[in-house]
């Protein structure tokens, strides 16, 4: 984890990175719309709402690929990025839990994982310290989890292709998971020797 960016950052919020983000975090109410149409006697909307979420991975990867390549790294960004990760991995959970595609023990694992990173986060700001940056184990953790959470969706049903999604569904599910708690132990270890190194937060307070 690294607890300040090396890039130049700007304060420009609309850049295309941002609106990507931003069309990114639209999505998610529609997307959980989706998922939960059929529970409320609606049409069953998972192709509507897979496409919605490869829609989400292509913007996850080419916000960050563009604000870097156009130097267009900003604080918003920073901001928007994790939060739509966060959001769209909060709403699969949801969706289908209430679906009872995902068991109850296994979004509670991932739900406490986030919480313990909110906490994390307060405490840095309450020393001073900005928000981290996104590092490349929590995303290869979020990568494994939107892989999981599509074959899952495609598991539920009768038949060859649907035990095969479920297969490498929970396999990706499994690889997330471990990596989700992984990464989240490392930051909250790395949280610590910082503000043992600095538990004034004067090295990086404004």
């Amino acid at each position: 984890m690294e607890v300040q960016e090396t890039r130049v950052q700007t304060d420009r919020v609309l850049t295309i990175p941002n609106i990507l983000s931003m069309a990114r975090l639209v999505g998610v109410p529609l997307f959980l719309w989706l998922i939960l149409w059929p529970e409320f006697g609606g049409p069953n909307c998972d192709a509507w709402a897979l496409l919605l979420l490869a829609f989400s991975g292509v913007t996850d990867y080419l916000d960050g690929k563009l604000a870097r390549r156009w130097n267009q790294v900003s604080s918003l960004g920073r901001i928007l990025d994790p939060a739509a990760d966060r959001l769209y991995i909060l709403s699969t959970l949801v969706g289908l839990t209430w679906r009872g595609i995902l068991p109850l023990w296994l979004t509670a694992i991932l739900l406490v994982r986030d919480l313990v990173l909110l906490v994390m986060v307060g405490i840095l700001r309450r020393h001073g310290y900005p928000p981290p940056q996104v590092n490349f184990l929590g995303k290869a953790a979020t990568f494994n989890l939107m892989y999981a959470f599509p074959l899952l969706l495609l598991s539920d049903g009768d038949g060859w292709f649907h035990s095969l999604a479920a297969i490498f569904g929970w396999a990706f599910a499994g690889w997330g998971t471990t990596l989700y708690w992984w990464a989240g132990i490392l930051y909250v270890v790395q949280v610590r020797r910082l503000l043992k190194a600095d538990p004034t937060g004067r090295l990086s307070a404004p």
